[in-house]
């Protein structure tokens, strides 16, 4: 058992390190061939900080562990939104473009409703067990497809009221790592390989102990994946938006959230589900609940106080609210 918990713990950091140095090279590859710095902060970016979810849904579902995936994406975007977001306002208030807070913060919640319709289909749909089907699945995978075109038209748009994105991704990894200078193409590439290769290894060990844990514990593996793999998957997030909140680069913390969310539900869920239909756990309504509610929440507190900012007591009322959320798993 030492073993496992040990594996498990050491599968945490090669998930950290592992989505770190994948982001660190792709961002890298795609500065030095003139992408779009917008297109590297919503698709490269958001797949690396995204990328523990991804690895650890995609080892659900081959081992047919497949409550733990659901699990995982429910609550790394519950995390996301009430801890990460709460916690990098609490350290300096995130200020909120209006475009941001009315097209990319609606898709957001909207992929967030079409997952609970999609999801429940005893509510929704003709039949009586509630799964996400491998349709469901390419219906999700078709919005991302979406997503990834309107991310592309809006490459060529410039807000002039907002820093270049490529000098904030640059100020954020810079506070991580000192990074002084652009990586070579060949350690670029090595760096992306090493990321996925703790990525794949990491993912891997932190679901078997996760199962493992939950055997022997009598834990549902649901729970496990909604409260210890979720926060653990969304520590790059986690990191990425407090640096960002400590460098004033709000559009990091934010965007790094809301692209993440968007991601999560459309092409990790999606994917995951066209390999392995996933059922949904019986008792997950509060955790739909609550989904639906942080995604919500984040617009309202925008236009709450001072309009576009999420200010440090809202980022307090944020953070309450999942502790509230982490107390219901005692009444469950």
């Amino acid at each position: 058992m030492f073993l496992t918990i040990l594996l498990f713990i050491v599968g945490f950091a090669l998930l950290v390190k592992g989505a770190d140095m994948l982001v660190d090279g792709s961002v890298s590859i795609a500065e030095r061939y003139g992408i779009s710095s917008i297109v590297i902060g919503l698709t490269i970016v958001a797949f690396g900080t995204s990328a523990p979810e991804l690895v650890v849904n995609l080892m659900s579902a081959f081992s047919g562990n497949v409550d733990l995936a659901v699990g995982n994406i429910i609550g790394s975007n519950i995390a996301n939104v009430l801890l990460i977001l709460g916690v990098s306002s609490l350290i300096f208030p995130l200020i909120v473009h209006k475009n941001t807070a009315f097209r990319e913060i609606p898709f957001a919640i909207g992929a967030t409703l079409l997952l609970v319709i999609l999801s429940k289909d005893s509510i929704f749909g003709a039949s009586n067990i509630d799964i996400l089907s491998r349709l469901d699945g390419l219906v999700l995978i078709f919005f991302f497809v979406l997503f990834l075109i309107y991310t592309f038209k809006i490459a060529k748009i410039k807000s002039p009221e907002s820093p270049d994105l490529s000098e904030q991704i640059n100020n954020s990894k810079e506070s991580i790592q000192s990074v002084g200078s652009p990586m070579s193409i060949s350690k670029s590439i090595i760096y992306i390989v090493l990321g996925l290769a703790g990525l794949i290894v990491g993912g891997k060990w932190i679901v078997d102990g996760a199962v493992s844990i939950a055997t022997l514990f009598g834990i549902s593996e649901s729970m496990i994946g909604l409260t210890i793999v979720a926060i653990g998957t969304s520590l790059p997030e986690l990191a990425t938006s407090i640096v960002a909140a400590f460098k004033k680069q709000s559009d990091i913390a934010i965007g790094n959230i809301v692209g993440s969310n968007i991601f999560n539900i459309f092409w990790i869920l999606g994917i995951t589900s066209v390999i392995n239909p996933l059922p949904i756990d019986k008792g997950s309504d509060i955790d739909f609940i609550f989904l639906i509610f942080s995604s919500v929440l984040l617009f309202v507190v925008l236009l709450v106080g001072k309009k576009y900012t999420i200010e440090k007591w809202q980022g307090m009322f944020l953070t309450f609210a999942y502790v509230v959320y982490l107390v219901t798993f005692w009444f469950r």
